[in-house]
């Protein structure tokens, strides 16, 4: 799983206390995260792990553990 590596990037992308990202985290009301950020971790997401992710899909991540599963069934 790619939970500690998504965690990381999330810490390093938008500047948010590790301790405060779990795998069922919503990335909107328990992190925080606003359309900048999400855009933002999209393109750390892209960078880290060596994928695109479009608008849509971006979009559709509620959870890190919808992060998680995309990236797991991408590679």
């Amino acid at each position: 799983m790619n939970f500690e590596k998504v965690k990381e990037v999330i810490v390093n992308a938008v500047n948010i206390d590790e301790n405060k990202i779990k795998l069922d985290s919503n990335l909107e009301s328990d992190l925080g995260l606003d359309s900048l950020d999400a855009v933002e971790l999209g393109m750390a997401l892209e960078e880290e792990f060596g994928l695109t992710i479009d608008e849509d899909k971006l979009a559709s991540f509620k959870t890190v553990e919808d992060i998680v599963n995309f990236i797991d069934n991408a590679n």
